[in-house]
């Protein structure tokens, strides 16, 4: 077992952000406010106490001023506060650049928006949206997505180039910009997501090391451990969840399934351990696929803050 970290740490196991993702709902952009607030009530009557403003569900950059008001109101009676907002499948490298410039574009909005929703991390990520053929699969991943061009260093400058410039806004605001990691985007390894970081060179820009996103692919994977010694420096945001995985030698064939963060691949116990030796004290996000996903999600948390009461005391 790894040892107990003493190191003294500026959160609490007890106060520690830990947020619900918001993926198991549906698209609630234009609904009332009372619907927003029943879905913020739900989340709160779990336990949870911050949100991730997953913006499948609704888009903060996207409300104008009376309705992010509204939006801040409902967190508010909720007693929700917001881990980030997460803005997904925006890639500012889309092929498409009438796309990509719009993405940026919704991006930096986004940005403003946790700030006047009083939020400090913006993640984002490059992945795109999902083909037909995932849309179409039981489970998304099992199915080939969009790619970057690998090699091809004017996509590369692009990338650092637009990512730099929201981290420089998100920088105004005092708001951390977290980058998610996927796969076959230019996050999709820990090598490449810690080259991409560096070359943006921004004390507020880090990496949020989601490494579920790569382990439940059904394919060969860098050993999670070693994912997170490379990239858990440069950590500043985490979205957390698990898979089970197996591998057999007779036929090649890879099996993945969801699974609760104890019951997975990844040993998120030693994971934390790692995250608290590097000094990582951002917020974290408890996501899950299938099923339940906020009560999974809420036992997610409970584990969590179990192994972090053994690390860091209440």
């Amino acid at each position: 077992m790894p040892p107990t970290v003493h190191r003294a740490s500026p959160r609490t196991s007890r106060d520690w952000p830990i947020g619900a993702a918001l993926l198991q709902f549906p698209d609630a952009h234009n609904a009332p406010t009372t619907q927003w607030s029943s879905v913020l009530d739900e989340v709160a009557g779990e336990g949870f106490d911050h949100v991730d403003l997953t913006d499948s569900w609704v888009r903060p950059g996207d409300l104008d001023a009376d309705r992010r008001a509204e939006l801040a109101r409902a967190l508010k009676e909720s007693g929700l506060g917001v881990t980030a907002i997460s803005a997904i499948r925006r890639s500012v490298i889309d092929p498409d650049e009438d796309a990509a410039r719009a993405h940026l574009a919704y991006l930096l909005r986004t940005i403003d928006a946790a700030a006047d929703l009083g939020t400090g991390v913006v993640s984002v990520g490059l992945h795109r949206e999902l083909t037909q053929a995932q849309q179409e699969a039981l489970w998304f991943w099992h199915e080939q997505g969009a790619t970057d061009p690998v090699g091809d260093f004017r996509t590369w400058e692009r990338a650092v180039t637009r990512l730099r410039e929201l981290g420089e806004r998100a920088a105004q605001h005092g708001i951390r910009l977290s980058l998610e990691m996927y796969e076959d985007t230019y996050l999709g390894t820990a090598d490449s997501a810690v080259s991409l970081v560096t070359d943006i060179d921004l004390p507020n820009v880090g990496l949020n090391p989601d490494i579920g996103n790569l382990v439940r692919l059904h394919r060969p994977v860098e050993d999670w451990q070693s994912m997170l010694r490379k990239t858990l420096p440069h950590t500043n945001y985490w979205h957390i969840k698990n898979y089970y995985r197996d591998h057999d030698l007779a036929t090649g064939a890879y099996f993945t399934h969801p699974a609760p963060c104890e019951g997975g691949v990844i040993d998120y116990r030693r994971a934390l351990a790692m995250a608290l030796e590097c000094g990582f004290d951002g917020p974290i996000c408890v996501e899950h696929y299938g099923g339940d996903g906020l009560g999974v999600s809420a036992a997610n948390r409970d584990y969590l803050r179990r192994v972090l009461r053994a690390r860091i005391g209440e």
